[in-house]
């Protein structure tokens, strides 16, 4: 077999290889009115202080025969904060805390996806008040596919994470009379995602 045929059958190949594995993967657009980053942080040391950000948006490329290989990258609207109170939401968009002047959403691009059990952990960049710092999400086995009644294929993911808001620069706290911080450091966050087949 000439040499010209053989590396023609395997460039071939190699096609075949690369268009079947972007068959396999699919694409899915972050559905906004469906989907939050929620939040929890400690308040005086005895309480919790829950709040919301809405407006998310992105794509999540999914390879079902293989999760590992899928990837997602996200922006959240960092001026839909909403704690139920209206003081303390415009607090957290002043320059003490998230600057949404300056800073109006936080990204998230994934690294990795690797198994864990039942579930998956995804390694990636948070950017978030202008700071950029590798995170890792607890990524629950995404549910199940659904037909919605837009006859379009929709898919929910649930994930969670610890941060450390100081290290993205949210340093701003308060003194109590016993001497412990107004605030907590680490902040809970529950991520919901509903997306659409593309």
């Amino acid at each position: 077999m000439k040499l010209s045929t053989v590396l023609r059958s395997a460039a071939l190949s190699v096609l075949a290889l690369t268009a079947s594995a972007a068959f396999a993967q699919t694409q899915w657009a972050i559905d906004a009115a469906h989907s939050q980053a929620a939040f929890t942080i400690r308040h005086m040391g005895i309480s919790n202080v829950n709040g919301r950000f809405g407006n998310i948006s992105g794509t999540v490329v999914l390879d079902p025969s293989d999760l590992t290989k899928s990837s997602v990258k996200a922006t959240i609207d960092v001026t839909t904060v909403d704690t139920g109170v209206a003081q303390r939401d415009g607090h957290l968009k002043s320059p003490d805390f998230f600057d949404v002047a300056k800073f109006p959403t936080m990204t998230f691009v994934s690294k990795s996806v690797s198994k864990s059990g039942d579930d998956y952990v995804v390694q990636g960049d948070l950017t978030m008040h202008g700071v950029t710092k590798p995170v890792t999400l607890k990524l629950d086995a995404p549910d199940k596919e659904q037909t919605g009644p837009d006859n379009k294929l929709h898919r929910g993911f649930s994930a969670s994470t610890v941060l450390h808001r100081q290290d993205f620069g949210l340093v701003w706290n308060g003194t109590l009379k016993s001497g412990d911080n107004m605030l907590g450091d680490d902040v809970k966050v529950q991520l919901d995602i509903e997306a659409v087949k593309q």
